[in-house]
């Protein structure tokens, strides 16, 4: 067997693996990514992307690929037995200054998690496939991993390692943790197909009144092929063979001229609501499907996972250059409440489609998930109204001073920082630190807001500030006169030594 040493080991190379795995890179972490399988996952699955899972794709770099790569949700046609249809808009939200992007894209789950192997490629890191993990053991400084691949046994020493490796997690049954929750009582089948006889403008449902026998084919934003959704006996083996998936689509809708040409890929699989009972075991965390199950109602699992691993990966790299560990607490204090909402949600929707209704609230779109709670916050003094500490931070256009250059506050958040937003502030208030930009509006600051939408979004008084983590959301809101208690918190979480790397 043999030995080398590393910081992280991320075990699974799904949506949650791979953004931490980019995370860790643009921070210049020393890390590996194994997943048992030996080629990337092949189907649709998790095929829609919320609109806060954009706002951090376009942070990581990979935004314009997804969104060349996919496109928006057709609108639903539900089918009546007597051959009419009625069409309905999945969602009707617009974008705004402070919410740039204000409806779910459509990414086929496959394509996604490529473009992410692509942008991990292109900072210099491959997944190592058909690697297992076996084992693991850890003490106070570190974990050993034991691994096997075609070729070998051995052992992977590393200071911290995640489990991202799906519903049924090695990682989380070596550690024992446990996985309560309850099965939904049904069982679906879905596939990618390739079919003739239906039109791509809509995402089709048949049987809405009949939740035993619902069955809705939606094409796939940037393929040929359509998903294939539907219920399935409780029990029992289910025939997937293009025969018998022919003939369930001519029995649940009434239809003998959808012809079915090709099964790209399908998968049965139980419904049930589960979350660990904790995140955290010493040196090792559980993210994305490791940590929460649910059902696919309203398209939250991808993405929840993603915003998981967006969440851990900047606290593991701070922890590494040397910020205190509690630091790495707030990563279960913040994100298990948020799954145990969006597991009440999905099982809310997924009754709902029962009964026929595909209609989608904010809710559902993410960009309310915040960290009120956390205690990483800090408030001075104490706020009652508006944005407060733990909140997502919003967009805003703006204008450099100096010559009227339009440019987006999203912009200026974008990379590996923290930034100190200041409202007509005073620039010299905050010290400099190598984590931290700082970036003031109004008043003699570098930024203009001739619009009015900064300060719409984020209705700072003048002097204010607004610590912003580098996952986006507010960690701090002070008045002029507690600008240095920002300041020296900073120093206190990150450690005043501490600096990731440069800005990517």
């Amino acid at each position: 067997m043999s030995r080398s040493d590393i910081d992280v080991l991320v075990c699974g190379a799904g949506a949650a693996g791979l953004t931490l795995a980019i995370e860790l890179a643009r921070r210049g972490v020393a890390f590996a990514v194994v997943d048992k399988l030996a080629t990337p996952f092949p189907g649709s699955r998790g095929k829609g992307l919320q609109p806060r899972t954009l706002e951090v794709f376009e942070d990581l770099g990979v935004l314009p690929a997804v969104l060349a790569a996919g496109g928006p949700y057709p609108q639903l046609r539900e089918h009546r037995a007597d051959g009419s249809h009625v069409d309905s808009p999945l969602g009707d939200a617009s974008p705004t200054p402070a919410e740039p992007y204000a409806q779910p894209w459509m990414c086929p789950q496959w394509i996604t998690e490529r473009i992410l192997r692509e942008r991990l490629a292109a900072l210099g890191h491959t997944v190592q496939g058909g690697c297992e993990l076996l084992a693991l053991a850890q003490d106070a400084h570190g974990v050993d991993a034991t691994l096997r691949d075609a070729h070998r046994k051995r052992t992977l020493r590393a200071r911290y390692l995640v489990g991202c490796d799906g519903g049924r997690s090695t990682v989380r049954q070596l550690l024992d943790v446990a996985f309560p929750g309850h099965d939904l009582g049904m069982r679906a089948l879905v596939a990618d197909l390739t079919l003739e006889g239906l039109s791509r403008d809509a995402w089709h449902r048949f049987g809405s009144d009949d939740p035993a026998r619902q069955l809705a084919l939606c094409p796939l934003a940037g393929t040929e092929l359509f998903q294939l959704q539907t219920p399935v006996p409780p029990e029992g083996e289910v025939d997937i063979s293009l025969p018998a998936l022919q003939a369930l689509l001519a029995q649940r809708s009434g239809r003998s001229a959808i012809t079915l040409q090709a099964v790209h890929w399908a998968s049965v699989y139980r419904m049930s609501a589960r979350l660990a009972a904790r995140y955290r075991t010493g040196r090792v965390f559980l993210a994305g499907d490791a940590a929460h199950v649910h059902p696919p109602t309203g398209g939250q699992g991808l993405n929840t996972s993603v915003q998981d691993a967006c969440n851990l990966g900047w606290k593991l790299a701070a922890v590494l250059a040397g910020a205190p560990d509690a630091l790495l607490d707030s990563y279960e204090a913040e994100r298990r409440p948020v799954a145990a909402d969006m597991l009440g949600l999905s099982t809310s929707l997924l009754e709902a489609a029962r009964r026929g209704e595909l209609k989608r609230s904010r809710a559902t779109r993410q960009l309310d998930v915040g960290y009120r709670g956390s205690p990483l916050n800090l408030e001075a003094p104490a706020r009652h109204e508006g944005l407060r500490a733990g909140d997502r931070a919003p967009d805003a256009p703006l204008v450099r001073a100096a010559d009227g250059t339009p440019v987006r506050l999203f912009e200026l958040l974008a990379g590996t920082h923290w930034t100190a937003l200041g409202h007509a502030a005073d620039a010299d208030a905050i010290a400099p630190h190598p984590q931290l930009k700082r970036v003031v509006v109004g008043g003699d600051g570098e930024l203009a807001d001739p619009h009015g939408y900064f300060q719409a979004a984020w209705a700072l008084p003048q002097g204010s500030w607004a610590l912003l983590r580098p996952d986006g959301y507010l960690a701090a809101v002070v008045d002029a006169d507690h600008a240095g208690a920002m300041r020296r918190w900073l120093g206190q979480m990150l450690g005043e030594a501490c600096c990731i790397g440069p800005y990517r």
